[in-house]
């Protein structure tokens, strides 16, 4: 039973971020009509930025601060290509993906060979901090409750501004019919840019989270955790923003039962095997596709 809870603990942990990085990119799905398949590489940089500035001044703000920053600005540095190959019903997927996917290797191969000689890096233990609770087999990290509450926090938030907000409506008409919401005066370029903004920041905060959790990152992280960021989104439905939270939430729990009670690398064995299954019995997701 403790190693239950403790797996428990930590697939909620490792799911909380899952829920923030498919939010982002499911925002992107929706309100700019791409496959940002570079926002985990975005989020990895942002990564890199932290270590490099904890490095330089060990300021807390100042680190959090940078990270969110340079995610802010590596995503609206992105906006103006996906508008070059955008018209008024929306931006061509395929074209999309193939623009994200060239920007996501240019970023790889920048950190694979101009950031700590290709190396990993490795956040000090003041960064990551111990843990804060231990009772048997169980135990909390700060790591892991930050990545939690930060995760559930964020989430609301993002939320509230989706269903409470005029900037929020204005996401949803656009998602719902692009050209009807420019019928209707909806600015159309000023909204999408906006909602690069708040996935940048949504990628910077997964970038400190993620960074407390693991304690790591290295140039083939954000790959990694790209293919994880499509399934979840190809289990819970293409654009369904609720769906992604429970699937993120599940994957995380997944990874970290199958790490708990399996011998060698089943985790990604397992969360790939539950996409593929998913997909073979309903081609749109538990909930439903939204784009």
């Amino acid at each position: 039973m403790e190693i239950f809870i403790a797996q428990l603990i930590s697939g909620l942990a490792l799911g909380s971020i899952y829920v923030l990085l498919v939010t982002g990119f499911n925002l992107m799905l929706l309100v700019a009509k791409i496959i940002q398949f570079a926002y985990p590489q975005i989020v990895v940089v942002s990564m890199y930025t932290c270590w490099w500035v904890l490095k330089l001044t060990g300021n807390k703000l100042i680190i959090i601060l940078a990270g969110v920053s340079v995610s802010i600005i590596l995503s609206l540095l992105s906006e103006p290509i996906f508008r070059k190959i955008s018209s008024i019903e929306g931006v061509d997927i395929n074209a999309s993906f193939i623009a994200s996917m060239g920007i996501a290797m240019i970023m790889m191969d920048i950190m694979s060979h101009s950031i700590n000689y290709g190396f990993p890096v490795a956040f000090s233990p003041d960064w990551v901090g111990g843990n804060i609770f231990g009772y048997g087999l169980i135990t909390v990290s700060k790591g892991q409750l930050f990545a939690l509450l930060g995760g559930i926090i964020a989430v609301l938030i993002f939320f509230f501004l989706l269903y409470h907000t005029n900037q929020g409506r204005f996401f949803r008409a656009i998602a719902e019919n692009r050209f009807a919401a420019c019928l209707v005066g909806i600015p159309i370029i000023k909204t999408s840019i906006f909602s690069y903004l708040i996935v940048g920041i949504l990628g910077g905060f997964s970038a400190i989270l993620f960074s407390m959790l693991i304690g790591s990152a290295s140039p083939w992280l954000g790959e990694f955790v790209a293919l994880k960021m499509l399934a979840v989104s190809i289990v819970a439905g293409l654009g369904n923003l609720q769906g992604g939270l429970v699937c993120g939430l599940l994957l995380g729990i997944i990874e970290a039962m199958a790490i708990g009670y399996f011998s060698g690398s089943w985790s990604n064995v397992i969360a790939f095997a539950v996409m593929l299954i998913v997909v073979l019995m309903k081609p749109g997701g538990l909930f439903g596709i939204k784009i």
